[in-house]
């Protein structure tokens, strides 16, 4: 195995154990399967059969049941009757947090039960405890004790169990050894795992949830080489980024830290998990699972592939912690600048200001200024196009050689704010170039310019002028340029590097997955210093809508690109821009109405740029899976609000009707209220 999948150079999908849920079978490459979470009251049957039935029919091959407490726990008998009678057998799920006793009743009673670690039977009281090793070794001895009836009861009834870690959720005994870290959330969930073991239990699922995606991720890479390293073998994993949001934004997020894995063949099953209706869940996880249903196992022997290989052993950099590939600055790209975004204007016939408002730019005629947004584009890509008006001073035009030229030579307005963008051989034989700043393009790994045979790469090498802009014809373009990255890193080539990336999808849904998975897995990995997004056919952005309901509506394509491209830099926390939502997607746990109440703290906190806001429907998902954000509002009791302050309790019981209000005051308490 490679340092954490089969291949970092080509699709090949990591080896699992299979597992058996009810009849569905996961793991050992079987498809990968979608699944989501009801939010109704588990004591509602019939209520919680009629939404399971929705998510069934719009695609769940599994689906997920909260069941905090016995009495939930015995009503899964009355919901699984009750979907039996009308004609359903899909694989119901138990979510179990602080309830062993109801853990056991709901493994005798559906095909598979969830168990979090970090509250199964420790508790949280965000505590910092010194353990001796004698004294370590009797807490797992104590988790043992509580845990193996579980696990000989699921063995009994042929139940299978995930057993799912959570960022946010970790226990002040696992924190006081391991920190708040990926490590910490695969130790978490090894105890467990070792214990099932011992009693030749093996009908097991992990995952490693976390709101930020890039924890999420290199804690499943972590994991996979910890089982490998000490079994010689891997679990399957369901993947999902917890409390992603809503709208673009919990898509996007979602995007990042799935795609990111199923680009290198990890996952066995998938949850999207959005502050909306559960259904509306699985066409997001469909159009993720989709792009990997024509891929091959792994490229064939015969043929082998174009893109170099490489040795795990020799990676330049590691894919368990973030650190940003180290690049020279020319002008405002590379080095310890946060990442630029492009936005491709080219299509447009005519350019005109009023253009520029989709990408963050307000021009006023009246005091001839313009006005400057928190997600305005750094440059605009004009293909052949001059403009006939003056720029904002931020704004670098970048066009084709000839037309640079004619801007430079003629009487085009604001004609130092243009930059060419060649081919690498078209740079390399130029008798004309920019002194200060040039884009180059390379095809990485493309059948007409085989790497090995080309020499453009080392004459380009560390010119400082020179920014490169990546992309991959190739069926694995991420891996493609992700190696050309490696290849950067062992030659010590440090020119900044622009990620380009086109969609052929016809969807928003679809373009927002791709760019976010194509994109997004690299800038995780530290890899580039801007991005820019594009479209390789004329595309369909109509509004799309799903039993009825419009979710995304696309009125102006250049400002969803422009949107996108921002929120793929704040998901990967490479540039923040606006106000972060860590909101969980609400299941019969929630205490207050969540769509509505994330709307409304939407609408009175959008402004404050970089501000982490955490919107959580219950105790479980309360301050241990909030993670990092900056303050939390979290329900309590029918009616009742707590605020918090990172992992502080503020406030307590406050009533629902004023408590927006009140996290407004919190907000302003602590600096970090503005007004718009």
């Amino acid at each position: 195995m490679q340092a954490y999948c089969e291949s970092l150079t080509s699709y090949k999908r990591l080896i699992t154990k299979e597992v058996k849920i009810g009849d569905l079978l996961l793991g050992n490459g079987h498809p990968i399967r979608v699944q989501t979470m009801t939010t109704t009251d588990t004591m509602d049957t019939i209520a919680t059969v009629e939404q399971t039935i929705r998510c069934i029919e719009a695609g769940a091959e599994l689906v997920r049941i909260t069941a905090p407490s016995k009495k939930e726990a015995e009503n899964l008998l009355n919901i699984r009757n009750e979907l039996k009678k009308r004609g359903y057998a899909v694989p119901l799920v138990a979510d179990i947090h602080f309830t062993p006793n109801a853990a056991e009743i709901a493994a005798r009673i559906v095909e598979k039960v969830r168990v979090n670690p970090g509250n199964y039977v420790d508790k949280k009281k965000f505590e910092q405890i010194e353990y001796t090793d004698a004294e370590y070794a009797e807490e797992i001895e104590r988790i043992r004790e509580r845990f193996t009836p579980l696990v000989k009861i699921c063995k009994e009834y042929g139940t299978a169990m995930r057993i799912g870690t959570n960022h946010g959720s970790l226990s002040d005994r696992i924190m006081s050894r391991y920190g708040d870290t990926p490590m910490g959330m695969v130790e978490s969930a090894m105890e467990f795992l070792r214990i099932a073991r011992l009693e030749s239990y093996h009908n097991i699922v992990l995952s490693m949830k976390a709101s930020n995606p890039q924890v999420m991720v290199q804690a499943y890479r972590l994991l996979i080489q910890q089982m490998d390293q000490e079994f010689g073998e891997c679990y399957p994993l369901h993947l999902g980024v917890t409390e992603a949001g809503d709208g673009e934004d919990g898509r996007i997020k979602s995007a990042i830290g799935i795609g990111s894995l199923l680009e290198d063949g990890i996952g066995d099953t998938i949850r999207v998990s959005l502050t909306e209706d559960p259904e509306f869940e699985i066409p997001v996880c469909r159009d993720l699972v989709k792009r990997y249903a024509n891929q091959p196992a792994a490229q064939p022997e015969k043929e082998p592939s174009r893109v170099p290989a490489i040795d795990a052993g020799k990676l330049p950099y590691s894919p368990f912690t973030y650190q940003r590939r180290e690049s020279m600055a020319i002008k405002n790209i590379g080095g310890k600048q946060v990442p630029v975004v492009i936005a491709d204007l080219s299509r447009i016939d005519s350019i005109t200001p009023h253009h520029l408002e989709s990408i963050g730019y307000h021009y006023d005629e009246a005091t001839d200024k313009w006005s400057i947004g928190d997600a305005a584009a750094d440059y605009i890509f004009t293909g052949h196009q001059t403009l006939n008006f003056s720029l904002p001073g931020t704004l670098g035009v970048i066009c084709y050689p000839e037309t640079w030229e004619q801007a430079m030579t003629g009487k085009t307005p604001s004609s130092g704010q243009y930059y060419p963008i060649f081919q690498d051989s078209g740079y390399c034989n130029a008798s004309i170039k920019d002194e200060a700043l040039n884009f180059v393009m390379v095809d990485c790994y493309n059948d007409d310019t085989p790497f090995n045979d080309t020499p453009y790469l080392d004459k380009l090498a560390n010119d400082p002028a020179v920014v490169l802009c990546l992309s991959s014809t190739n069926q694995n373009a991420m891996q493609s340029v992700r190696r050309m990255f490696m290849e950067l890193q062992a030659r010590k080539i440090n020119n900044p590097v622009v990620l380009m990336t086109d969609s052929n999808h016809h969807t928003p849904d679809e373009h927002l997955i791709h760019f976010a998975t194509e994109t997004g897995s690299l800038l995780l990995d530290g890899f580039g210093d801007g991005i820019c997004l594009g479209y390789s056919s004329k595309a369909t952005m109509d509004t799309i809508k799903v039993s009825g309901r419009t979710y995304l509506e696309v009125k102006d394509i250049y400002q969803f690109t422009n949107n996108t491209a921002f929120s793929i830099l704040q998901a990967t926390r490479t540039r923040i821009s606006k106000t972060e939502y860590i909101s969980c997607p609400s299941c019969g746990r929630t205490l207050f109405d969540l769509q509505e109440t994330t709307a409304r703290i939407r609408a009175v906190t959008n402004h404050l740029k970089g501000v982490k806001i955490a919107i959580m429907g219950c105790i479980v998902n309360g301050p241990g899976e909030m993670a990092d954000a900056d303050f939390g509002y979290v329900g309590s009791g029918p009616g009742k609000i707590t605020l918090y302050k990172g992992k502080e309790i503020v406030k307590r019981n406050v009533e629902s009707e004023v408590a927006v209000e009140e996290l407004i005051n919190l907000l302003k308490e602590n600096g970090a209220w503005a007004e718009r």
